[in-house]
């Protein structure tokens, strides 16, 4: 998958969890910017991508998510290898 691709997976993952259709998501995205998000959302945030990508992230993978960005570096990461 490329970016665009990535991005447009993660934001029906992101619609979903947080059930909220009008969701869009860039790469600059971040916690701040969508109701609902904190730590225990967060949480069932990384269990549907992770279901969702067929991945599993490591904590200090998932401490380092700063934004949607980071979350696609990772994704990306973890399919090339």
């Amino acid at each position: 998958m490329n970016k665009e691709e990535i991005l447009k997976s993660l934001n029906e993952v992101f619609v979903k969890v947080f059930d909220n259709d009008e969701i869009i998501l860039s790469e600059s995205t971040t916690a701040d910017d969508i109701n609902d998000w904190d730590s225990l959302n967060h949480i069932h945030l990384v269990v549907a991508i992770e279901k969702f990508f067929k991945l599993r992230f490591n904590t200090s993978e998932i401490s380092s998510w700063n934004n949607v960005g980071d979350i696609i570096i990772s994704i990306e990461s973890k399919e090339n290898n």
